[in-house]
């Protein structure tokens, strides 16, 4: 879908300031004029954080500061939950001072406060999700799922993959909010976003192994890595993937961006669809079994170039 033009200034408020939450945030300030937060952290802390990389002078207006999500949703109508997975989420909306608390603090004539799950987390759990939200209370609240491609790099340049699931009309309201942080496509029905994300970690996760793999090979094998991959960037092994973590792969350095762990649970999500279509998967398996080997390494904080450390080491 195209991102329709704005008929107003979407006032959008994101909960999940970690390594995506962070930069969307203060993309959504710059180009949105303002993005509302909350978070655990210090206020003097986390606004000092986003505001340091704004454009001079526009900072302290365009972060808004909110001390509990109640306020959050008090004060926003879309707003985005970059949070690990729904265990969290739903915790974000029921605590004492959650997001649910705030409904009845909204303007009679307010537009339903639109939930966008930029969490990687499962289709029909998301589903569920909006099924209970709806049956407790009605129009006030919906909910969309927006999962993002293209890690750190592409949440700080504004290039992300974003894969919308839900209704046409929620779906353009989400596209017109998260429009500055990347593409917003709507793939389907809610769900379908965490179903084109699962797709998308299978792809993510079967290259990161091949290029880890193939490093080791060729290092042992006496060739120059930097120009092997230099080369083989030109041809058929090129990808996305490659280009962002070439250095990485050959210099060894996995410190942490971007944690393999997390692909346990993306994994969990893929098989948890190939069960529901009927998918005797082939990769899958192999996948799920080689994220679990790296995590029982000890090496699940490490960047997803840690393939490389961790074949090495088998």
């Amino acid at each position: 879908m195209n991102v329709p033009a704005p008929n107003h200034t979407p006032n959008v408020g994101v909960i999940g300031l970690g390594a995506m939450g962070r930069p969307m945030a203060r993309l959504l300030a710059q180009h949105h004029g303002v993005v509302t937060v909350t978070s655990s952290r210090p206020e003097n802390d986390v606004l000092q954080d986003l505001r340091a990389q704004l454009p001079e002078g526009s900072g302290a207006s365009r972060i808004q500061w909110a001390a509990t999500a109640t306020q959050l949703a008090a004060a926003c109508d879309e707003i985005l939950l970059m949070l690990p997975d729904l265990p969290q989420i739903i915790e974000c909306l029921e605590s004492e001072d959650g997001l649910l608390a705030g409904l009845d603090q909204r303007s009679s004539d307010a537009a339903p406060l639109l939930l966008m799950i930029g969490s990687t987390c499962s289709a029909p759990g998301v589903r569920q999700l909006a099924d209970d939200l709806a049956a407790r209370f009605g129009e006030r609240i919906a909910v969309v799922d927006a999962p993002v491609s293209g890690g750190e790099d592409g949440a700080k340049q504004g290039s992300l993959s974003i894969m919308l699931g839900g209704s046409g009309e929620l779906c353009e309201r989400a596209a017109t909010a998260l429009a500055p942080c990347g593409t917003p496509v709507r793939l389907g029905e809610l769900g379908a976003g965490q179903v084109a994300k699962a797709c998308n970690q299978l792809v993510v996760s079967a290259t990161i192994f091949a290029l880890g793999e193939a490093s080791v090979l060729a290092e042992r094998s006496g060739l120059d890595l930097q120009e092997m991959w230099n080369l083989l960037g030109h041809g058929y092994a090129a990808s996305r993937l490659l280009e962002s973590r070439q250095d990485r792969l050959v210099s060894g350095d996995d410190s942490p961006s971007g944690a393999i762990k997390y692909m346990r649970k993306d994994l969990a999500g893929a098989n948890e669809i190939a069960e529901s279509t009927g998918t005797n998967t082939v990769l899958l398996p192999q996948l799920r079994q080689a994220i679990d080997e790296v995590i029982e390494a000890g090496l699940g904080e490490r960047d997803i170039s840690v393939t490389k450390r961790f074949i090495a080491g088998r």
